[in-house]
């Protein structure tokens, strides 16, 4: 009698368990075509066009970008670095479109985004449906930024393309991507003047005359020329609101005149040294400021 108590309960016990194995076979295998179903609904999917409609709303666009940084992200692991510097070139100009399409979008925004700073708190404060749309931004590793004289665009975070392309680049390319990155932490100029400190522009202006020479085959070379020339004009010169010189009497200015010293001692086989020296000889040997901005624009002697 015992025996068969003992038989009958351990049946009970492997029926019991083989339900639950079922069960629990059933709830994976349920799973399992969850996420299948999923990943085909993510294969299937989409993004909306490059080419700006008005139907195509924040979200949208938003969710675009999203999608192809996914992408990008996945081709990345798996290219080469060559390969990889063309998907960054053709990556920056989908973004760019996209961004085009926002600012298309969101105008009324970015020409109201100035008012919204009170100048009693020294601060901006923004309306909710604002706030939203910054959120909404961030998602796309975007940001309002106000570039001055009233104007504000929408720009990608500082490091969102270093973040995907770190060391998956040729060196040139990596160089290029992390200064760029760097560069684009706050802003340059506003309002017709330099906002970075001249010794920051000073130490701008050595990196890419190094990279220039490190890198002459690069085919980046030519955007690094722009970037290059650009520096050393304001460094020298200044800008309109942010001269380097006094332009009623010639006289160099002493900040600006301790910042050449400074390059001079620090990187003396450069040509921003070379043309430092230059011109603290003209301005000191009062040659009228209509032709030292001539000599200092003349490349040739490069």
């Amino acid at each position: 009698m015992i025996k068969k108590g003992l038989a009958a309960f351990i049946l009970l016990i492997s029926i019991f368990s083989c339900k639950k194995e079922a069960s629990k076979t059933s709830q994976e295998k349920v799973e399992i075509d969850t996420m299948s179903k999923t990943e085909h609904a993510k294969s299937l999917f989409r993004p909306v066009d490059t080419v700006c409609f008005s139907s195509n709303t924040t979200e949208n666009y938003i969710i675009a970008l999203q999608w192809h940084k996914d992408k990008i992200i996945k081709k990345v692991a798996q290219n080469s670095p060559r390969q990889n510097d063309k998907l960054y070139e053709d990556y920056i100009k989908i973004r760019n479109k996209y961004i085009l399409c926002l600012s298309e979008n969101l105008v009324k925004v970015l020409i109201d985004y100035v008012n919204y700073y009170d100048s009693n708190s020294n601060s901006y404060k923004f309306p909710e449906n604002v706030k939203k749309l910054a959120a909404e931004l961030k998602k796309g590793d975007l940001e309002f930024r106000e570039i001055g004289e009233g104007y504000t665009e929408i720009w990608s975070v500082p490091d969102h393309y270093f973040s995907i392309f770190r060391d998956n680049v040729t060196a040139d390319y990596n160089s290029y991507i992390e200064q760029l990155a760097k560069e684009s932490e706050g802003l340059y100029s506003a309002d017709a003047g330099i906002v970075i400190s001249w010794k920051e522009l000073g130490d701008r202006t050595i990196f890419w005359e190094n990279f220039i020479s490190k890198y002459p085959q690069s085919l980046l070379l030519p955007r690094a020329k722009e970037i290059y020339d650009s520096y050393l004009t304001d460094y020298l010169l200044g800008m309109d609101n942010t001269p380097t010189h006094e332009h009623s009497d010639g006289t160099l200015y002493d900040e600006n005149r301790k910042e050449f010293n400074r390059i001079i001692k620090k990187y003396p086989n450069s040509y921003v040294a070379k043309k430092s020296k230059e011109l603290i000889s003209l301005f000191d040997a009062k040659v009228p400021d209509e032709e030292i901005h001539k000599k200092m624009m003349d490349r040739n002697s490069k």
